[in-house]
């Protein structure tokens, strides 16, 4: 058979028995075990983009993630023999809880292989939800590697987080719900870890709608997919550093990369700023709380990485919202920061009574709000008869903050400024 090319039109639904027909047994088998979610329409984003952008909340799901449609297909599918022996799979958050919640609702049990790294929220919660928990290395490779010597040695059955056919079909009825929700739908954005909840929403697609164009995004230091179809071949990526630690994958999955070389149209890679960015603008405009795996679509599109005419249906799949709480002020500050509303400013004036006064009147008339101040005198690099003023400055966006360094600037001043 004649190979298409990625994304095209006609391209096989059917990839050794994983085919659209398998995502509707799937739909049929979890319904009423998994919550049908919203796709609303975005007021806010309809006027950042000028297209229809709906966003698609599987971060509604019991346990915070669209896995549990792929951890529960899974389990349902399994043997009698396979059910009493238990389930042992490797995660760092997501696919733990999702999986230790079905199990436990199906009375399978669950061991999850999690790295040491995990944090101590997500380790809770799976122990939590009935499975057993134990942490090896530093990387989920490492815990994959535990995970396998733990099946040899106790017969369990491994639920794969994304390598798996009925875990790829369990995500894919997203893709069956996404053709019904939005029936002029054009385009669909949608993250990319180890590749099974695109390869299930692409398959479901392209079946039912092969003009509907799929989009994947991942975060530019976890960039696995697109490296590996620059190279036509699968890589390993020798580090993942991201606030998406969900998509934080080293190698997009065997069986998922050549599905996403078939049927995903791009592949699109945002930067971490641009991330911590989407996960603000989620918060301020849709009040949604969204982890960064979760936000990477929205960071395409507020960065105008995914082309789209004005009127477009657009969905966007926000995958999770299990941020790690202890990460969440420094991602909003890390936001702001990007997007100019906060800026540190290092000004040198005179050391001379009223300099400080002067300083914060000036930024205050230009409409600026002074956050912080440090006043440095003996460990600045600066002349002796000069200070330097350190001021953290919230600000209406980049085009304000021009506007103050240069009232500063305006009164003889020397300004440094980042954002």
């Amino acid at each position: 058979m004649t190979e298409p090319s990625p994304g095209g039109a006609g391209a096989s639904l059917d990839i050794d028995g994983l085919s659209l027909e398998r995502i509707r047994e799937a739909r049929g088998r979890i319904r009423g075990g998994v919550l049908l979610t919203a796709c609303s329409e975005s007021l806010a984003f309809a006027d950042l983009t000028g297209a229809r952008v709906h966003l698609k909340l599987e971060s509604m799901q019991r346990t915070g993630s669209f896995k549990e449609r792929g951890a529960l297909n899974r389990l349902l599918v399994a043997s009698p023999d396979e059910r009493a022996r238990g389930v042992v799979t490797m995660s760092a958050g997501n696919h733990a809880q999702a999986l230790a919640f079905h199990a436990r609702r199906l009375e399978i049990a669950a061991t999850v292989v999690m790295p040491v790294v995990t944090p101590l929220v997500k380790i809770s919660r799976t122990r939590a939800l009935g499975a057993t928990v134990i942490q090896h290395g530093s990387t989920l490779d490492d815990a994959a590697v535990e995970c396998r010597r733990l099946m040899e040695r106790d017969g369990l059955t491994l639920v794969h987080p994304f390598d798996d056919d009925d875990v790829i079909a369990g995500q894919g009825t997203i893709g069956l719900e996404l053709a019904e929700q939005v029936p002029d739908l054009a385009t669909v954005v949608v993250p990319i870890g180890g590749g099974g909840l695109i390869s299930g929403i692409a398959i479901a697609l392209k079946g039912l709608r092969p003009d509907v164009r799929v989009i994947g995004v991942e975060p530019e230091a976890a960039a696995s997919a697109r490296v590996s179809r620059d190279a036509g071949v699968r890589t390993l990526l020798p580090s993942v550093e991201t606030m998406a630690d969900g998509v934080a994958v080293k190698q997009v999955g065997a069986r998922t990369f050549p599905l996403i070389e078939r049927f995903v149209d791009d592949i699109v890679t945002v930067s971490e700023d641009e991330i911590a960015s989407a996960i603000v603008l989620l918060l301020e405009r849709e009040r949604l709380v969204v982890e960064g795996a979760g936000a990477v679509g929205v960071a395409a599109l507020a960065s105008g990485k995914v082309p789209m005419a004005d009127g477009d249906d657009v969905v966007v799949v926000i995958s999770g919202g299990n941020i790690d709480i202890n990460l969440v002020s420094r991602i909003i500050e890390r936001g702001l920061s990007s997007d100019g509303r906060v800026v540190r400013l290092r000004v040198r004036v005179r050391d001379r009574p009223g300099a400080l006064a002067r300083l914060t009147q000036t930024v205050a008339a230009e409409g600026g709000n002074v956050l912080e101040v440090y006043h440095r005198r003996g460990f600045a690099d600066i002349s002796v008869p000069d200070v330097e003023i350190v001021l953290h400055v919230e600000t209406r966006g980049r085009d304000h903050a021009a506007q103050i360094v240069s009232a500063l600037e305006g009164l003889g001043h020397r300004v440094e400024s980042s954002f």
